[in-house]
């Protein structure tokens, strides 16, 4: 088969692999040497300060010894069958980043033969790219789970970034829809990576030109929509990903249906707007210090659909609202809707100078339509005054949401399950700006 359809069918099997995250890498390209990763930017990935990198995400190979439920590339599939030898995924590589198409490497691939032997054929492909081609550009690299401990290594060492994708939030939901993988398979490689990553920062330490493990971290991948698991259990899962494995980022992939299969949900389209929940929520874990038990709870384990998740929590804990924006500690501030970390750190600054007011914050760029619910300024508040709990939530609601259940003789109340009574709900939605 010709090398642009090889090309064709594995680009195409790629794009189930998210790599949309930072970079982290600080390799320097230096003379006569090909590549730069620190300077450029990236599709598809991103770099600290936020430069965009472009990457070619290809797998070397869709064949697979292994009958995932979920996968497209599954054993039991009928599907054209291709592999790259590592000579052609160089030469694709070198001359894609010739041409000023990527900046960069995503390798993944199916399992062909045995973990050992697909680990090894990518570890050939980025040696020669590195020692032959010199090449200094960021390389992604999926480590194929149930490979030897050496390889892992060995790759660590030409890798910018690893991951191990977990799947399925369980262990019953792998057994059942991935029989033939098992859970200590797949976190074994990470405690392993995780101990190698802290061994390298403590020898280079002492040594400065101790060589690099994985400089950019690791990362893993969920899928979110093929098994009954709530969100809950994935935002708390994610966040012991977190704390024990100072994992880099946790990707949520929306279940496509790609495939048919009595074990799998019978749905017509992915569920993005889930995945971009799951999103928004792993951020506040990440940098606005919230964690899983404070955004669901067992009676709430779902993420609401029409707002985001940090006004969701504002609302819910109403009681603590509104805050004095020019003496409300960093902590608090993080968690007012339409506030966020560069915001926060600008009212801090600024605040020391003078006392800060409406119009000041829409200088420094609050979303003045959420937060003045939550917020006062010189102690006047410039929010409207809600008796129950979906008013306040319609304010926050975009616009297109907000329009399709607009209030209407009432039926507005049928709408949320979740709704107070009005004898319950009055002391918590007056405004607290004087009148309670």
């Amino acid at each position: 088969m010709e090398l642009k359809n090889k090309v064709g069918i594995l680009a195409d099997a790629a794009k189930y692999d998210v790599s949309c995250s930072s970079s982290g890498s600080s390799r320097e390209g230096e003379k006569g040497s090909l590549g730069h990763a620190v300077p450029a930017g990236i599709c598809h990935s991103w770099s600290d300060d936020g430069r965009c990198i472009s990457l070619l995400k290809i797998l070397m190979t869709n064949n697979c010894i292994y009958d995932c439920k979920y996968c497209v590339n599954r054993v039991s599939n009928d599907v054209p069958r291709v592999m790259l030898t590592p000579d052609e995924l160089v030469y694709l590589t070198i001359n894609f980043y010739r041409r000023n198409y990527i900046e960069g490497l995503f390798l993944s691939s199916g399992v062909f033969r045995s973990p050992d032997y697909t680990m090894e054929l990518m570890i050939e492909a980025i040696k020669k790219l590195r020692y032959e081609y010199n090449f200094q550009g960021y390389i992604h690299l999926k480590a194929i789970p149930g490979c030897d401990r050496r390889l892992l290594t060995e790759a660590g060492m030409l890798a910018d970034r690893m991951s191990v994708n977990i799947e399925t939030p369980t262990s019953d939901s792998l057994k059942l829809l991935a029989p033939q993988k098992n859970k200590e398979a797949l976190v074994g490689p990470m405690y392993f990576i995780k101990e190698r990553i802290l061994e390298e920062r403590e020898n280079r330490r002492i040594f400065k030109a101790s060589p690099k493990f994985i400089p950019a971290g690791q990362s893993t991948q969920l899928i979110v929509g093929a098994t009954p698991e709530s969100d809950l259990r994935i935002l708390t899962l994610s966040q012991g990903l977190y704390r024990r494995l100072q994992m880099k980022r946790v990707y949520y992939s929306a279940y496509m249906p790609v495939v048919f299969h009595p074990m799998l949900p019978a749905v017509e389209k992915p569920p993005l707007l889930r995945e971009h929940r799951l999103y928004q929520a792993d951020w506040l874990l990440r940098f606005y210090g919230f964690s899983a038990e404070e955004l669901l709870d067992y009676d709430n384990p779902n993420l609401d659909s029409l707002i985001d998740p940090k006004s969701d929590w504002a609302v819910r804990n109403y009681h603590l609202f509104p805050v004095e924006i020019n003496k409300a500690e960093y902590e608090m501030l993080l968690r007012v809707p339409g506030i966020g970390v560069k915001s926060a750190e600008k009212i801090l600054r600024a605040r020391r100078i003078r006392a800060l007011d409406y119009d000041n914050l829409k200088k420094i760029g609050v979303v003045l339509k959420r937060a003045r619910h939550f917020i006062t300024c010189k102690g006047k508040f410039y929010g409207s005054t809600f008796r129950e709990e979906y008013q306040l939530r319609q304010q926050l609601m975009p616009y297109q949401a907000a329009k399709k259940i607009r209030i209407e003789d009432g039926e507005q109340l049928s709408f949320f399950s979740q709704i107070l009574p009005r004898s319950e709900e009055q002391s918590r939605f007056l405004v607290r700006a004087g009148e309670v």
